[in-house]
């Protein structure tokens, strides 16, 4: 038996600011185009596997994972 079988669905908890954030960039977007806030918000996002980092001809964008479990 699968684990995602024995719990559903599953909810990762995350703050009014990330949520915020998470709809900013709902497509890909240049990390040093956020602020540093940002920034941090959104390595709270990537150990929380809601996005991830990519590099693209030595600059490094944000694109959010395609499972949301929100």
């Amino acid at each position: 038996m699968k684990l995602n079988d024995l719990i559903g669905n599953f909810f990762i908890q995350t703050t009014n600011e990330e949520d915020a954030l998470l709809e900013k960039i709902s497509n890909a977007c240049f990390l040093y185009g956020l602020t540093e806030r940002e920034g941090q918000l959104v390595e709270n996002l990537v150990r929380k596997s809601l996005v991830k980092k990519v590099k693209v001809n030595g600059n490094v964008m944000v694109v959010p994972n395609e499972h949301n479990f929100k």
